[in-house]
């Protein structure tokens, strides 16, 4: 029988964030800046006779709940919203604390509680020597996976030491 042999070293990293990023509009505006500014250095490549940006979005989630209190301020009801998009995410909420119907129902008043809120993106980033890996930021970790260079947790670190919410 053949054997396997070993053709490369993976390796993945973590840093967990002293504190949640505060709110989707702000995991909104670091997500975007990422992808305007590409402050890793990541090349683009050609795939299939297309030019890929160095740094995409390769997926992306946001959940949360409304939670409706009575008038003795007792939780009796919630809704969950799970949306794949920040854009659908808000929709979603909007729509539900507007909804009357769902208010008479549940025998409350709607609120959301954004501390409970949700939210990732997973950036798939590509180097000059060729090799791709991924950077996954949730509320309160980011994490730099697949990478075989230890020159590129090197330079993501150093981006986001200059960054508050990232420390």
């Amino acid at each position: 029988m053949a054997d396997f042999v070993q053709k490369s070293l993976v390796k993945s990293s973590v840093r967990k964030l002293s504190a949640p990023i505060p709110d989707l509009s702000t995991f909104i505006t670091l997500m975007q800046t990422i992808l305007d500014t590409n402050p890793w250095g990541c090349t683009s490549y050609t795939l299939n006779g297309a030019t890929i940006a160095g740094v995409t979005r390769t997926s992306q989630s946001y959940s949360g709940k409304v939670v409706y209190e009575n008038a003795e301020a007792k939780t009796v009801g919630t809704i969950s919203i799970k949306a794949p998009t920040a854009a659908a995410f808000n929709t979603d909420v909007t729509t539900i604390m507007g909804t009357a119907a769902l208010g008479t129902a549940m025998g409350g008043t709607p609120s959301h509680d954004s501390s409970e809120d949700a939210f990732s993106a997973m950036l798939k980033c590509h180097t000059a020597s060729g090799e791709f890996y991924n950077v996954a930021f949730k509320r309160d970790t980011v994490t730099i996976s697949s990478y075989e260079d230890d020159a590129i947790v090197t330079a993501i670190e150093t981006w986001a030491d200059t960054l508050p919410i990232l420390a």
